[in-house]
């Protein structure tokens, strides 16, 4: 709709004036400026182009939720929603002689009240989407210098034929990604000009950017170990408040849903939001992997496999599963799954120690889920020929890896080096999940009809230590009988209130 001339001169009288204090540092500044010098150092002499991401159209005129990219974020310390389009550019402060960078964060501050921006743009206008911070106080909250965002293009052209640019193009703007599609020469640091005519198109230097960022993370600092000790005890008390609510999810029907939400709200109030779509599986359900439609009732002696985490305002999150007897009791059959799965985890976890190698967890985890597989008669060959290379019949019922890197992201460091990864070796700092399982659908016919439709899986999150490692989920219980304790305690508790 126009505004008449008369309501823009209206508009902008009137307002008290902005506050001028600045924002405490967020916690992170005191790590960032560590990263950000450990990044530099394995580019000297190039400009790192790490952008926030935009917001993403759900429908229509309606964004998505903004989460920063997950390398902006660990670079800059901003979390929550902020800060979309934004630009971190770290520039190379003596090329020449290959020295270090300094920082500028582009943003797009808060315009003045005076400004069609102020109660027009329904993306980025106080009126629609409240108070932007300043360039004085997001330098304050970050500890970096600042610039408008409309200044980048200017920046990116300077010197662009004697500067070589890295960048996670995908995550930038159109119109910043069309400038550096016109310094293509610069942005492949050396290789023959690989310019396209898809802009997001990602150069092998890139790649090499994003593989160096994934990696930059693979081993946490004390702040980043301190956030996933804080987003475990939370996720905890998540599931304390699902299991209060468990008889009302029966109750009320499309239990699983009902789950989902109270983990939801939880996560909701306590932090950023959920960091990974909740799996609230109950019954044939849980042998789903990724069961996140959680439509399904919650029965009278089902279990129900709750695989959720709660993402703190900074973005760590925590990633823990339990599998929970709806009414506080397993059955035999169940219990028997269970104890097998706990089993498995409890060699895993003994394994994951520095300077044993990340598959060394799975390979303790599955040996022993193939060993209760046997045992049950389920193994077409032999043990030791189903955990061969040529074998690998066990894994119809386990058909996932045991673990994988946490932090900033549920799957964290995912574009680390296979050597780095897979076939890397633990080491102090690092936040690893072990999470072996057991799924047993209803229609698989080689298996004991008492046990279809039982899955079960025990998820936690283990940090190596420089003597072995640290469960930071250990204030959920595992054990059988601590499960069902913990859930009686927690109804007799409610009752009593």
């Amino acid at each position: 709709m126009p505004f008449s001339e008369a309501f823009k001169a209206f508009v902008a009288q009137g307002w008290a004036p902005y506050p001028t204090e600045r924002p405490e540092p967020l916690p992170a500044t005191a790590w960032t400026a560590a990263r950000r010098e450990a990044l530099s150092a394995l580019f000297p002499g190039e400009r790192l182009v790490i952008g926030a991401g935009g917001l993403e159209v759900r429908s229509n005129d309606t964004d998505y939720r903004f989460r920063p990219h997950s390398a902006f974020a660990h670079l800059t310390g901003l979390g929550t929603d902020r800060e979309p389009d934004a630009v971190l550019v770290l520039e190379p402060t003596d090329p020449a002689a290959g020295g270090g960078h300094e920082p500028t964060l582009y943003f797009k501050p808060r315009a003045p009240r005076d400004s069609s921006e102020f109660y027009a743009d329904a993306r980025y206008g106080e009126m629609w989407v409240g108070v932007r911070f300043s360039l004085e106080e997001m330098s304050a909250l970050t500890g970096l210098p600042t610039a408008p965002i409309e200044d980048l293009a200017d920046h990116l052209r300077k010197d662009a034929d004697t500067i070589a640019v890295r960048a996670n193009r995908a995550d930038l703007a159109a119109d910043v990604r069309a400038v550096l599609a016109e310094v293509a020469p610069a942005a492949t640091a050396g290789e023959e000009s690989q310019a396209t005519e898809d802009p997001t198109t990602e150069s092998a230097c890139d790649a090499e950017l994003m593989t160096a960022l994934s990696e930059l993370r693979l081993v946490k600092d004390d702040f980043e170990a301190e956030q996933m000790r804080e987003a475990c005890a939370r996720t905890a008390e998540g599931f304390e408040a699902v299991v209060a609510d468990l008889p009302r999810a029966v109750a009320a029907g499309r239990g699983e849903r009902w789950v989902e939400g109270v983990f939801g709200l939880h996560a909701r109030h306590v932090g950023n939001a959920i960091g990974y779509d909740t799996i609230a599986a109950s019954g044939d359900h849980a042998c789903t992997l990724h069961w996140i439609r959680n439509d399904g009732e919650l029965r009278e002696g089902d279990l129900l496999l709750l695989d959720a985490g709660v993402e703190l305002d900074s973005l760590y999150t925590a990633d823990v599963t339990r599998t929970l007897p709806v009414n506080g009791r397993y059955s035999e059959a169940q219990r028997r799954v269970y104890e097998a799965v706990l089993a498995a985890q409890e060699a895993g976890i003994a394994a994951a120690k520095p300077g044993a190698t990340f598959s060394d967890v799975h390979r303790a985890s599955i040996r022993v889920v193939a060993e209760h597989l046997d045992a049950w008669g389920l193994l077409p060959v032999p043990l030791e020929e189903a955990l061969s290379e040529e074998g690998g019949q066990h894994r119809r019922w386990m058909p996932h890896g045991t673990s994988h890197h946490l932090g900033i992201d549920v799957h964290d460091c995912s574009q680390a080096r296979r050597e780095n990864y897979r076939e890397g070796t633990l080491a102090p700092g690092m936040v690893i999940t072990v999470e072996p399982g057991i799924y047993l659908k209803a229609d698989d016919q080689l298996v004991p009809e008492e046990l279809r439709g039982i899955g079960v899986r025990i998820e936690d999150d283990i940090l190596i230590t420089a003597d072995g490692n640290e469960n930071l989920s250990a204030g959920l219980p595992r054990t059988a009988d601590d499960v069902e304790a913990w859930m009686a305690g927690i109804w007799s508790g409610r009752d009593a209130r």
